[in-house]
């Protein structure tokens, strides 16, 4: 049999509107009286009916995110995050895997969903700003990553250079003068990648030491065996490398793995960060030290700015939200202890 406001209610000896107000979080009930109506709320085994609560708002509860690559644990683990943080406000989340292609993203973004979504996070790597000033769809949406479209959607990201030339500075600091850059893009300025990669030229810089091109190391792609390609040609050149700065934790497990082949030792005769903190870094024969973006804060600042829009179109969007990251410092940098 199905419980009821009424029932709660009664179980608890209240009126069907504090229960209410307790099942939609309003603020203004007293601790004591919220944990009066929750006790009877878990003792009856009440379940809001969201999708009723949704409709009577002209919504459908189900918002969208779409990345790159879910095959990507940054991806997957910052997805993980966003259902987390949509949970909270009794949100479902649809994932769209763009595969990182201009078309798909388009696609995307121009709402082909519009009719199932109360709205979209979006992290694009090819979508131009073009793409979204012809968005004739009026479905909030939310940006994610580097690329920066000075258009009217609020967007999130850290401070990639700041995190790089941290990530630099602390190679420096362990006496290494040689540092390589793996994960260079020829394509797309905007990308991450050549923000990384000016961070790491600005650090070095700053520090007196040379960033020769032959330290920066091309990729097709961000995967374990791009990282390991791009090390291999760098150290078939010639070029041995006291450290290793990766565009992401998977890039450096591919060159970790083909300097382990090389007879290299990480960290002792070649140190190495990533970037990203996913969870293969921790278990690896060697813990990689890497620059963890906060996927927590991205998620909930994305999912928070959504819901804004929609609980309040009339505010002004485009804001620059930014959020934290920390260098979590591992084995590959310094060593056993």
């Amino acid at each position: 049999m199905r419980v009821s406001l009424k029932d709660v209610a009664e179980h608890a000896g209240v009126s069907i509107k504090t229960v209410s107000n307790v099942v939609n979080k309003y603020q203004h009930v007293t601790p004591a009286m919220r944990a009066r109506v929750q006790e009877a709320i878990d003792e009856l085994g009440y379940r809001p009916n969201l999708t009723a609560r949704h409709l009577r708002k002209g919504r459908t509860g189900i918002i969208a995110l779409a990345v790159p690559e879910l095959g990507n644990p940054y991806f997957a683990e910052l997805a993980g995050a966003v259902i987390d943080a949509a949970a909270e406000h009794d949100f479902t989340v649809l994932l769209d895997h763009t595969r990182g292609e201009r078309e798909q993203e388009v696609l995307v973004s121009q709402g082909f969903r519009a009719r199932v979504i109360d709205g979209l996070i979006l992290s694009p790597l090819e979508l131009e700003a073009e793409d979204l000033r012809e968005r004739e769809d009026d479905v909030p949406l939310v940006l994610l990553g580097e690329r920066q479209y000075d258009l009217p959607h609020d967007h999130i990201a850290i401070d990639n250079i700041a995190a790089s030339r941290a990530a630099v500075r602390h190679l420096i600091g362990r006496g290494r003068t040689t540092i390589a850059y793996l994960g260079a893009r020829t394509d797309s300025a905007n990308r991450p990648a050549h923000l990384r990669l000016q961070g790491w030229r600005e650090e070095l810089t700053a520090a007196g030491i040379p960033a020769p091109e032959s330290l920066v190391g091309p990729v097709g792609g961000w995967d374990r065996w791009d990282g390991a390609k791009a090390m291999a040609r760098m150290l078939d050149a010639g070029v041995r490398p006291d450290a290793v700065f990766a565009y992401n934790d998977l890039v450096a497990i591919g060159a970790m793995r083909v300097l382990h082949e090389r007879g290299l030792r990480v960290p002792w005769d070649v140190a190495v960060v990533g970037f990203d903190d996913i969870a293969e870094g921790q278990f690896g024969a060697v813990t990689l030290t890497t620059v963890a973006p906060d996927k927590q804060a991205i998620a909930r600042l994305a999912v928070e700015s959504l819901l804004g829009s929609l609980d309040r179109p009339e505010r002004p969007c485009g804001r620059e939200l930014t959020a934290e990251f920390r260098l979590v410092e591992r084995e590959s940098t310094l060593g056993r202890r």
